[in-house]
């Protein structure tokens, strides 16, 4: 499923996406605006949040602002072009579970999405 969603956006302008970023823009937009806030709500470290959020911002997904109240700090934050990408994953996203659905049932779907989940501890 991501393999295809990954494909399109990257037909639709978004070539270096991978799903991880879509993950962290999530994750950022529901306000972990920080490396070391990324990296718990990611479970990783925060120097690999921090590379996630470098390379975010060099794909103009997120960029930093300063905060009024502390100058040393520069929370991060979606922009306009991060939102597009994670609004059309999304609607890919939704796409391929149709066509998944529509080949199996969404009652088989729902079974494997639940097996998957158990087995994957998700």
């Amino acid at each position: 499923m991501a393999d295809e969603v990954i494909a399109e956006l990257a037909n639709r302008g978004h070539a270096d996406v991978r799903p991880l970023h879509e993950f962290a823009l999530r994750a950022i937009d529901a306000g972990a605006d920080t490396a070391s806030e990324l990296g718990r709500r990611l479970s990783v470290s925060k120097q690999a949040a921090a590379k996630t959020i470098a390379a975010l911002e060099q794909l103009g997904y997120v960029d930093r602002e300063t905060d009024p109240h502390d100058a040393r700090r520069k929370p991060v934050r979606v922009t306009p072009r991060g939102r597009d990408m994670m609004a059309i994953g999304e609607t890919l996203f939704d796409q391929v579970r149709d066509r998944w659905a529509a080949l199996i049932g969404d009652r088989q779907l729902d079974a494997l999405a639940a097996h998957l989940a158990r087995i994957t501890g998700r």
